[in-house]
């Protein structure tokens, strides 16, 4: 009877003692597999990025002529985590209706971006957020909600070039100077831009420390 109870002891023993080896086994590599995928982060991209970025915007209003025109950006980001950024914005663009209307507008963005596939050269992304629209001069202002998506690629670490769509809802009927009854207007704007990331190389040389090497994580005889 006792040597039967000690072999049941010493067997659940050793099933607790052999789950929590490979429970710390998996989390281990799981870990592992985190840091590095943050320091694969830091040597594509950084923790602040410079963005630059030329395209065309068109209203949809009142009028059912109205056309694609010149539109620009300038705007820079900082990275919350690896794949959530806020990013701030100068967007300068104009508004044109075939032999109606041509005005000049600017806006001020603040976004919240979500990268799909951060640890990757390629990866779509996703923003929301809203902004402060005015006519040039800013003798027209307004405030409006904006959303796009896009795709950014690592042509090189640290450089990124994006494509990307935008919609802009407008809290304003004046954008293409007529004032009717149809609702706000909306703006599309689509562009082509390059990133310029700088910034994170403590974070990076913080990861590279912690990963594991087979140096540092298996230990190595000298043969004599």
């Amino acid at each position: 009877m006792i040597s039967n109870c000690l072999a049941k002891i010493f067997f659940i023993s050793f099933a607790i003692l052999s789950f929590n080896s490979v429970w710390s086994q998996q989390s281990d590599i799981k870990s592992q597999e985190s840091i590095r995928n943050k320091y694969t982060f830091f040597e594509h991209r950084g923790t602040h990025a410079i963005d630059a970025a030329v395209g065309s915007a068109k209203v949809d209003g009142d009028y059912s002529e109205s056309e694609f025109d010149l539109y620009f950006r300038v705007g820079y980001k900082y990275h919350l985590t690896s794949h959530l950024n806020v990013n701030i914005s100068y967007n300068k663009y104009n508004v044109v209706v075939k032999d109606v209307f041509n005005e000049g507008y600017m806006s001020f963005d603040l976004n919240l971006e979500f990268l799909l596939s951060p640890y990757s050269k390629f990866t779509p992304y996703l923003y929301i957020g809203g902004g402060y629209n005015a006519a040039n001069y800013f003798e027209n202002t307004a405030t409006k909600a904006q959303g796009g998506l896009g795709f950014e690629y690592i042509i090189t670490d640290g450089v990124g070039v994006k494509l990307f769509s935008e919609y802009n809802l407008m809290f304003t009927d004046e954008l293409d100077g007529n004032i009717a009854e149809d609702g706000d207007d909306t703006l599309i704007r689509v562009g082509l831009g390059l990133n310029f990331y700088f910034g994170g190389n403590k974070k990076k040389e913080a990861l590279r420390r912690k990963m594991k090497t087979v140096i540092n994580s298996n230990l190595i005889v000298p043969y004599n």
